[in-house]
């Protein structure tokens, strides 16, 4: 194989709300963590034992600033991009280097929102996301288009 591929998919829960920085030409980059984990049974134990990875994830412009918008601590999220190491000086002078998901598409999977009970207001008016973020609620049996099959 000639090429190489450079790519990451994540489902994972925000571990922060997303801190934002705006640039002079009008451009921002926001960036947050993500938890992802893996659970299992120890053989030797048969306890149950859960692994968590932290990433840190990096996006830019309008994804910046909808996921600002949208996302907050705890909220579940699907994540799509590659893998960027970046080399900074510590306050100390010494090279410090930190690997970074450099993301490109995203879904919003659940928002601490849609899990909060709410008193005041009906079931189906809990999310603040944008009816173009929600999933169709028209079943596909309904299309009557010409297939054959």
């Amino acid at each position: 194989m000639a090429g190489t591929l450079n790519k990451v998919m994540l489902i994972g829960n925000l571990g922060d709300d997303v801190k934002m920085h705006y640039f002079e030409g009008g451009g921002c980059v926001g960036r947050f963590p993500i938890a992802t984990s893996e659970t299992y049974v120890s053989k030797q134990t048969n306890e149950r034992i859960t692994n968590t990875e932290w990433h840190n994830i990096v996006v830019r412009n309008k994804g910046a600033e909808i996921c600002e918008k949208y996302l907050s601590k705890g909220d579940k999220v699907y994540i799509e991009g590659r893998l960027k190491t970046r080399k900074w000086t510590d306050e100390k002078g010494n090279d410090r280097y930190s690997t970074e998901i450099q993301c490109n598409d995203f879904t919003f999977l659940s928002t601490k929102k849609d899990s909060e009970p709410s008193t005041s207001a009906p079931v189906e008016q809990k999310s603040t996301a944008p009816a173009a973020l929600k999933p169709s609620s028209k079943p596909i049996e309904d299309d009557n288009d010409d297939l054959p099959f």
